[in-house]
């Protein structure tokens, strides 16, 4: 996908570039000197200076990790928990401006990103089914198991309340997200596989995702499988579906259009978790630390059962982590406007503010952590380039 081999080529160009090994040190001596300001504020009670301080160190390293070779995979999260730590500190600015209800945005903010997505996408990524049915089947059978039964244990386990339980398990119903396409990139997985799991579970979850809510959370909170399944059309996939055809049929506007989503997409999903960590702060400081350790299991166990259970069933070490990686990191965007739009629910949104970032830090560790002990198989560069859009179907797009 685009984030994946725009990472690449930046991470290349950054080889390249001299001073940003200096602009990375500078702004990581800002970035903690900031961080310590904010401890030093916090004890004598100047909270806003404290949040300042805490928030502006935070993007600083942010800055830090993209201008980094080594840390660069972390940019993003850093600039996740950014935005957390703003929401927490100043919750009035991810609230309302004015007349504008910002929890009203999450939907198209959602479309945004699927419609990102949907632009990096090409019909031999659906149709690569045929070619590796094997492993789409056996990943997407974990996806839609693993991580709703998952949810259910876990939030049984850690005693979550009945709306927050319901956001557990709603973000383990959910199909994976695009991250995991840039995840399984920086571990040298099989892209490929990746993109095609990717969008077939995301074309599939308004069947799916419906009737596991209904059949594991309906203990929890009354669900509308008919409401969630025409959200769900209405807020993925006519979205997706318009970026993929604008990429097959509108070469330049794709081209000119691609360049700019990725940043879009990675904002639109900062403030998400911005707008939901600032409508639940309160539960949040209340139950955080038992929805972080119910989150953290989740994702771990993901991680686990999808890389065991792939290789259980026959795939080979390359394609395992590829499997690994798809069910481990979900589609937090998609769970967070059904938690909004159908359920109703900020707490039911909590889970996937906590799962959304945890799992992007963790996945990055994990992918870093394969590819550096180089145990996994050198990337086919046919699979690569199967994952990859040709000129002919993006025209002067960036590359995957």
């Amino acid at each position: 996908m685009a984030l994946a081999r725009m990472a690449g080529k930046e991470e290349n160009t950054i080889e390249h570039r001299a001073g940003d090994s200096v602009s990375a040190k500078a702004l990581l001596f800002l970035g903690v000197a900031a961080l310590v300001t904010a401890v030093v504020f916090g004890p004598t009670g100047r909270i806003a200076a404290a949040g300042t301080a805490a928030t502006l160190g935070t993007a600083l390293l942010a800055l830090a990790a993209g201008a980094s070779r080594r840390f660069k995979s972390l940019a993003f999260t850093i600039w996740v928990l950014a935005f957390v730590i703003c929401a927490l500190f100043f919750p009035g600015l991810f609230i309302s401006w004015g007349p504008l209800q910002l929890r009203d945005t999450i939907g198209p903010l959602v479309q945004v990103i699927l419609f990102g997505m949907g632009m990096t996408l090409t019909f031999d990524d659906f149709a690569r089914v045929i070619k590796m049915p094997r492993g789409v089947f056996i990943g997407f059978t974990l996806q839609y198991t693993v991580m709703p039964l998952m949810g259910l244990t876990f939030a049984a386990l850690f005693g979550l309340k009945p709306e927050v339980a319901a956001g557990l398990i709603l973000i383990g119903s959910c199909p994976g997200g695009v991250s995991s396409n840039v995840i399984t990139y920086i571990a040298g997985a099989n892209v490929a596989l990746s993109v095609t799991m990717t969008a077939c579970s995301t074309l599939l979850s308004p069947l799916i995702t419906p009737f596991a809510m209904k059949l594991l959370a309906g203990q929890y909170v009354p669900i509308d499988t008919w409401a969630m399944m025409k959200t769900i059309l209405w807020m993925i996939i006519v979205p997706l579906v318009a970026g993929l055809l604008i990429n097959r049929y509108a070469h330049k506007l794709a081209g000119k259009l691609v360049r700019i989503l990725p940043f879009l997409a990675m904002l639109s999903i900062c403030i998400i978790i911005a707008v939901t960590i600032a409508l639940s702060r309160e539960d949040l400081l209340v139950m955080g630390f038992a929805l972080f350790g119910a989150s953290v299991c989740h994702n771990a166990a993901g991680f686990a059962l999808g890389y065991w259970g792939a290789r259980a069933a026959g795939l080979d070490k390359r394609d395992s982590r590829t499997v690994a990686i798809e069910v481990g990191m979900q589609n937090g965007g998609m769970a967070t406007g059904l938690a909004f739009n159908v359920l109703n629910s900020a707490k039911a949104a909590m889970a996937s503010a906590v799962f959304g970032p945890w799992s992007a830090a963790a996945g990055s560790a994990l992918a870093s952590y394969w590819r550096r002990t180089k145990k996994a198989k050198p990337v086919d560069s046919a699979a690569q380039a199967a994952a990859e859009p040709s000129e002919e179907s993006t025209g002067d797009s960036p590359p995957r």
